[in-house]
């Protein structure tokens, strides 16, 4: 277990700056004047949009943003209270009631996107001559973009209102379920973030004993995970066959801002890599530990010259702003705010949701990060990870709240980086050869986490979802999927056996937000060819590059790296991006003699 008097006393967020508590008479007036704003939007507005000039049109989209904000800030304090305690009955049952209040509130504006879209392309283009609706146009063309796989007004309000019953509650299952479970390891009783993090202990028993335990009890709730998996997998193909996608990965590519195909080149690059990446390093890293094989829990084993010291939260803080400051001090800046202002929530508790992240909350407000920081080398690089997301995150709202959000494609850009610069601050402040090393593997075995990994997730989710149009899917031929995919990618390296056969289970997003996974792969690969430009010490780069997140979603991914000589549509692109980790294993090899 992690030495909390090594790791100092870690922040907790102060929500405040939301609402005071669910209790706050303001957050009730925020709904209230919401819902009296919302419907009287309804009534000025709706069936009257292909009638309306563009200066009108323009004061409608300002309306409607003003409304997205109130309803965001309820809608993030409750998540973000949520995400804090999953398995306090009262905590939840709030997070309900407010999920169901701004569902039935933003009832009254399901018309408004959908009449945009009626507007025929002439009669827009005239709209868009008015200097307001141009503002808009990045949001408006997202928006119109999904015109052919829009269905009636009717259809489109029921699925609205279902949806707190339909993807939300099954989503809402899983994570209370996560955050419920409790293993029992070496006579200490733990949470899923704490037995996870286990599978990263220098003590090889404790790694083998957290592996049995987690496939133990993930073994107990199979049956309920792949219930929740076949249930979204079949509510998402029914939606997705009347709206005319052609794959179940089509809605998020478009959503995206990216085609299919561009998806498809970043895929089948990765995959045809998996031989000189993932297969190579952990070949490499079973020589090291002195065996032919690697166990499957034995994947994220830290290098036997690894000192495994435990990391202060103070040294983690310094560490980050340290390199975000020697790249640009003005990200240094910004992310200090975020200690200095309480935005971080860092201990691991008990009903605290797993991993990490960073919520942008809304534009009128600030970010938000959750952590569980153990004090590993990875604990850093996630801090340094989650604050390029709210930098990011900062530095959009300026856009607005139609405007500020980048799609997933370019979510991503800030948080790599920021972890590429810890991993470099890091790295040229170690003399030691040995712990070289050990940082240097340690980065490959993220950027393989980031990669290849993410890009196996989406390929099981591809095939999770591909067989599920036959019929439902039993645990165990859920289990042969994430088995066959786990096995291409990792490679022959590895010893796998049929306790891995149930880890599918615990990874949100296939929940959350099915075929997410496939940005960390876009955004490492995109991070890498941005920092080669860096590394070349182009006059100007910090600029260009703050611009870039300052564009928020004002921007298609075409447009944002253009100053940079950058095309994703390119193939080269990601050859330029995997010979990268392909440069750094190179490294280790020669290194290893």
């Amino acid at each position: 277990m992690t030495n909390a008097s090594v790791l100092g006393d870690l922040p907790e967020w102060d929500l405040t700056d939301l609402y005071r508590g669910p209790d706050d008479p303001a957050l009730d007036t925020d709904l209230e004047t919401a819902g009296a704003d919302a419907r009287a939007f309804e009534a000025d507005l709706k069936g009257r949009l292909d009638a309306i000039s563009g200066a009108d049109l323009g004061v409608a989209i300002k309306r409607f943003e003003a409304l997205q904000d109130r309803l965001g800030r309820v809608a993030s304090y409750a998540q973000l209270l949520f995400s804090g305690d999953q398995t306090n009955p009262e905590t939840a049952q709030f997070y309900q009631s407010v999920q169901e209040r701004l569902t039935e509130i933003t009832s009254a504006l399901i018309f408004f996107t959908l009449e945009i879209n009626r507007i025929d392309d002439g009669a827009m283009a005239a709209h868009l001559k008015d200097t307001t609706v141009a503002r808009y146009r990045p949001w408006l063309d997202d928006v119109r973009q999904f015109r052919p796989h829009q269905l009636s007004d009717e259809t489109e309000a029921m699925l609205h209102e279902l949806s707190v019953v339909r993807s939300q509650s099954w989503a809402r299952l899983f994570d209370q379920t996560i955050a419920g479970l409790r293993f029992e390891i070496d006579g200490e009783t733990m949470t899923e973030a704490q037995a996870l993090d286990l599978l990263s202990s220098p003590d090889a028993d404790k790694r083998a004993l957290a592996a049995e335990e987690l496939a133990r009890v993930f073994k107990q709730n199979e049956s309920l995970f792949a219930l929740v998996t076949n249930t979204l997998a079949k509510s998402k193909a029914i939606e997705d066959g009347w709206r005319h996608f052609s794959r179940p990965i089509s809605s998020r590519n478009l959503d995206n801002q990216v085609e299919d195909e561009v998806v498809d080149a970043l895929i089948s690059a990765v995959r045809d890599a998996y031989p000189r990446l993932s297969h190579r390093y952990y070949a490499m890293k079973a020589r090291w530990m002195g065996a032919d094989r690697l166990n499957w829990w034995d994947r994220n084993a830290p290098l036997l010259d690894d000192d495994d010291r435990e990391i202060p939260w103070d040294a983690a803080k310094s560490t980050v702003l340290g390199a975000y400051g020697d790249f640009a001090p003005r990200m240094a800046e910004i992310a200090e705010t975020f200690f200095d202002r309480n935005w971080i929530d860092a201990p691991v508790r008990e009903g605290k949701q797993g991993g990490a992240f960073s919520h942008p909350t809304v534009p009128s407000a600030h970010p938000y990060v959750l952590l569980n920081y153990q004090g590993k080398t990875r604990d850093v690089m996630t801090l340094a990870h989650e604050l390029g997301h709210g930098v990011h995150q900062v530095l959009a709202a300026g856009q607005g709240p139609l405007l500020a959000d980048t799609p997933l494609t370019l979510a991503e850009t800030a948080s790599v980086f920021g972890e590429q610069l810890a991993f470099r601050s890091m790295l040229d402040a170690e003399t030691d050869p040995a712990r070289r090393r050990t940082i240097l593997a340690g980065k490959v075995e993220d950027m393989l986490n980031t990669v290849v990994r993410q890009v196996a997730f989406c390929e099981f989710e591809r095939r999770v979802h591909d067989a599920r149009a036959d019929s439902e899917l039993t645990p165990d031929q859920i289990g042969d999927i994430w088995m066959a995919v786990q096995e291409e990618s990792l490679g022959p390296a590895f010893t796998f056996d049929a306790r891995y056969r149930t880890f599918w289970c615990y990874v949100p997003h296939f929940i959350h937000v099915p075929f997410y996974v496939y940005a960390y792969a876009f955004g490492d690969c995109l991070v890498n060819a941005l920092y080669a430009h860096y590394q070349e010490s182009e006059e100007g780069f910090q600029d260009r590059f703050l611009a870039m997140l300052e564009a928020g979603g004002s921007q298609r991914h075409k447009e944002l790296l253009a100053p940079f000589g950058l095309d994703a549509s390119d193939p080269a692109f990601w050859s330029m991006g995997l010979k990268v980790i392909e440069g750094f294993i190179d490294e280790l090899e020669e290194a290893s003699g």
